[in-house]
């Protein structure tokens, strides 16, 4: 598996991890998890302002807002704004954007349901597939009767999906009902799903219609004619032919024998209508087995949905930008000498990987940023080093208290 930026573990947890490094110092322990608190509530605000911008701009694109509430929102809901900040959001959280190709392959595979599924793609103005996390899980998966095969599945551990619909007027041309469509034209869809399998991941589209696959038709078609036309030819056709030519001449014929006959053909078909009939009931347990996945996924793996995911997503987006800066801070605050940033992002990937088994690709840029533009870590000749807690401590808390300067203008 591709490694990934996203930090497996809970914020809480890294902290008790941290600080466990300083035990021998209380004042240290005592600095550090204020420093932290500090950091956390500081990056809590700026996850407020970006749901509050998130939802201002997507109001308008809304399908859950009444009528009547979003046209108060035409000229005021920015579609460009309310992207790109979905995407900062995405980014600073850790989700990357499923490739094209990843996608293709999961529309022709099937590891669980073994169904294919039929997705109009057109439908959507524009739509994309972000993930974080992944595993592997063995699963049984029926095979060929009543043979179960144990196979590894891949899991994505949060999917969002986003969906943005045509207007109305495209709609129109394709000649597609207004009235019929489940949605609005013109709205965007956000929804979050945990532990989707990376194979089945098309399973979320909402308009995928399960179709029978190349194998099923096969199976369904091939021994239905080829039986039916050698069962018709040489049993029941010639039985009857006998007997009509029979009845016409007036001629006596071997009753017994094409009664026989023709009976054999007629139950010899019946065989073969039980053997079609089981194979097209196959298909039709596939079916009932995507809509239980698929009500599965939407009760039980879904974590919200169009504006109620921004609160999922900009949560997750909060907490990894504070263990990356916390991490970064106190691996440079433990060094006795400045590190590169080459040697850092080294040190704290060694770090998961001995003490946590864990292989990820630790967003050092990203630390170093947040450290770098609150004054709490500075390069110096391509090495980085940090303030000491105390002052670290001070500095924070003039950025925190210059945060609401309002009340400090107006009494002056």
């Amino acid at each position: 598996m591709k490694r990934e930026h996203y930090i497996p573990f809970d914020k809480e947890f890294l902290l008790e991890e941290q600080l466990a490094e300083y035990a021998g110092d209380k004042k240290q322990v005592e600095d550090f998890k204020k420093l932290f608190d500090i950091i956390e509530h500081y990056f809590h605000y700026e996850a407020f302002n970006l749901i509050r911008n998130l939802k201002q701009n997507y109001a308008l694109f809304d399908p859950d807002i009444n009528p009547k509430e979003r046209v108060a929102f035409v000229g005021k809901s920015n579609f460009s704004v309310f992207k790109e900040t979905l995407l900062t959001i995405l980014d600073r959280g850790n989700y990357s954007q499923v490739e094209q190709e990843t996608l293709d392959k999961a529309f022709d595979d099937s590891d669980l349901i073994g169904l294919k599924l039929d997705i109009n793609i057109e439908d959507y103005k524009e739509y994309g597939i972000f993930v974080r996390g992944q595993h592997k899980a063995t699963e049984k998966v029926s095979k060929f009767f009543f043979w179960k095969k144990e196979i590894e599945i891949e899991y994505y551990d949060r999917v969002m999906i986003y969906l943005n619909y045509h207007d109305a007027d495209y709609y129109k041309e394709k000649k597609t009902r207004l009235d019929k469509m489940p949605i609005d034209p013109g709205s965007i869809v956000l929804k979050i799903f945990k532990r989707v399998p990376k194979n089945d991941i098309e399973t979320i589209f909402p308009n995928a219609i399960p179709m029978m696959s190349n194998t099923d038709k096969l199976l369904l078609w091939v021994p239905g004619l080829v039986g039916g036309i050698s069962l018709l030819s040489t049993k029941v056709i010639p039985a009857l032919i006998t007997m009509q030519a029979a009845y016409q001449s007036g001629e006596t014929i071997d009753l017994l024998n094409s009664k026989a006959s023709l009976n054999q053909g007629l139950i010899a078909l019946g065989i073969l209508g039980a053997y079609l009939f089981r194979q097209y009931n196959n298909f039709v347990n596939k079916k009932i087995k995507y809509s239980k996945m698929l009500s599965d996924s939407l009760y039980f793996k879904n974590l919200g949905n169009n504006s109620g995911a921004f609160y999922s997503l900009v949560n997750s987006s909060e907490e990894e930008v504070l263990k990356e800066t916390i991490l970064a801070y106190s691996f440079l605050n433990r060094s006795e000498t400045p590190l590169t940033e080459e040697e850092l992002d080294h040190q704290i990937e060694s770090w998961f990987k001995t003490k946590h088994n864990t292989d990820l690709d630790f967003d050092v840029k990203e630390a170093l940023l947040k450290l770098k533009n609150a004054d709490l870590g500075s390069e110096i000749n391509g090495k980085w080093s940090v303030i000491p807690l105390e002052q670290a401590l001070i500095r924070i808390d003039e950025i925190w208290d210059g945060v609401f300067e309002y009340n400090q203008l107006t009494l002056s």
